[in-house]
C-alpha cells in the first residue's frame, strides 16, 4: 500500500505554529520589515522548520504581472541552450524575475504544446529558440499579447523581437577558409536536421557551388552525438572515400569524427580536414585543436532578455532586432 502524499504546510499552519493571524504571516511574507521584529524571528523559524513555500497563484490572479518568463529550448543535453539560459538569467534574476524553462525537443507540436502551458501560467513575456513555429503556437501568443524574443537565428518573419545569427553566412565562411587551404572534395556532415542545421547545409552549398565545386552530404535524422560523429565518419568515406574535408554540423560530430580518423590512422588536416560548428571547450581539448564557428549563447541570452525588460518597462522604442554575429575559429584541424 503505498504511503499517503504529505499535505503541504499553509499559511494558517504557519500562523497556528506562531500563535499570530494568518493576515501577519501573509504581511511578513510580502514585506518583512511590516511586522515586529521579535514575531518577524518566530516566522522566519517557523517557515524554515515547516518548509514552507508561498504560492504565487493569488498574485498572479490578482495582479496584471506574474514577474516570470518563459523559455523554450529543443534541448535539455546541448551545452548550446544551457548557455542562452545563463545568460538570460542574469539578466532576469536581479530584476526580480522567474524563468520557467520549458523543453520541446525540436518538434513544432510539442513547442505547441509547451507554450500554452507557459501561457496558462501567464508568463509576462516569451523567449523562444526556433524561427518557425505552428499556426496554433503564433495564434496563441498573438491572442496573449506579450512580447516575444526569438533568438538562436534569423527568421524571415519575426513574431516581434530577434536576437540571432546568419548561420548561412557562418557556414559559408568556415568552408571558405577550408576551400583557402586547399581542400577541395569538402562534405557537409548532418544531424537532427533542424532548422539551424539546414541553414548552415545551404552555407555550406553556396560557397562549394561559388568554386565550381559539387556539394556532397552525409545526414542523419538521430541526435547528435560523438558516438553519432564516429559513425558517420565511417560512412562518409565508405561512400566518398576521396574525401579530403568534412564540415560538421556542430563540434560533438566532428569532435567524434576526429577522433575516429585518429583510431583509423588518418591524418587530421593532411589527409581530411575538420571543422565543427558552435566552439564548444570539448573542440579545444583535444588535438589537434578543432577549427570551429564561435556564436556567442550567452550574449545571446543576455540581450534576448535585456529586450524583453526593456518592452516590459514600457520602453516601446526598445530595440527589435539584434545580430550578435560570429566568429570563424581556425584550428588546427583544418591546417
Amino acid at each position: 500500500m503505498t504511503e499517503q502524499r504529505k499535505r503541504r504546510p499553509t499559511l494558517k499552519d504557519i500562523a497556528e505554529r506562531v500563535g499570530v493571524t494568518k493576515m501577519t504571516v501573509s504581511r511578513y511574507l510580502r514585506d518583512p520589515s511590516t511586522v515586529a521584529a521579535a514575531t518577524r524571528e518566530k516566522i522566519a523559524l517557523a517557515v524554515d522548520e515547516m518548509g514552507y513555500v508561498p504560492s504565487r497563484a493569488p498574485d498572479i490572479l490578482s495582479n496584471s504581472t506574474s514577474k516570470a518568463i518563459g523559455i523554450l529550448i529543443p534541448s535539455l543535453s546541448n551545452q548550446v541552450f544551457a548557455a542562452l539560459a545563463q545568460g538570460i538569467e542574469s539578466v532576469t534574476r536581479p530584476a526580480g524575475y522567474q524563468t520557467l524553462i520549458a523543453h520541446y525537443g525540436y518538434s513544432p507540436e510539442e513547442e505547441e504544446k509547451k507554450v500554452a502551458s507557459l501561457l496558462s501560467y501567464h508568463v509576462d513575456g516569451l523567449i523562444l529558440t526556433e524561427g518557425r513555429h505552428s499556426p496554433q503556437t503564433l495564434k496563441m501568443i498573438k491572442a496573449a499579447g506579450i512580447p516575444v524574443v526569438e533568438t538562436m537565428d534569423i527568421p524571415q518573419e519575426p513574431i516581434d523581437m530577434v536576437v540571432g545569427l546568419d548561420h548561412r553566412a557562418a557556414a559559408n565562411a568556415m568552408v571558405e577558409a577550408m576551400l583557402a587551404r586547399g581542400k577541395s572534395r569538402i562534405l557537409y556532415v548532418g544531424a537532427r536536421l533542424d532548422v539551424r542545421t539546414r541553414l548552415r547545409m545551404e552555407g555550406y552549398a553556396q560557397a562549394m557551388e561559388a568554386h565550381g565545386l559539387e556539394p556532397r552530404y552525409v545526414l542523419t535524422e538521430k541526435h547528435s552525438s560523438f558516438t553519432q560523429g564516429r559513425e558517420l565518419l565511417d560512412e562518409a568515406l565508405a561512400q566518398y572515400p576521396d574525401a579530403d574535408g568534412l564540415f560538421c554540423t556542430n563540434d560533438d560530430v566532428a569532435v567524434g569524427a576526429l577522433l575516429r580518423c585518429q583510431q583509423r590512422g588518418i591524418a587530421v588536416p593532411a589527409q581530411i580536414a575538420i571543422a565543427g560548428y558552435n566552439a564548444l571547450d570539448i573542440g579545444q581539448s583535444v588535438s589537434p585543436a578543432l577549427a570551429s564557428v564561435e556564436t556567442p549563447r550567452e550574449v545571446m541570452g543576455i540581450r534576448a532578455a535585456e529586450m524583453l525588460l526593456a518592452r516590459l518597462g514600457g520602453d516601446e522604442d526598445a530595440a527589435r532586432f539584434n545580430d550578435v554575429g560570429f566568429t570563424v575559429l581556425i584550428g588546427e584541424s583544418i591546417g
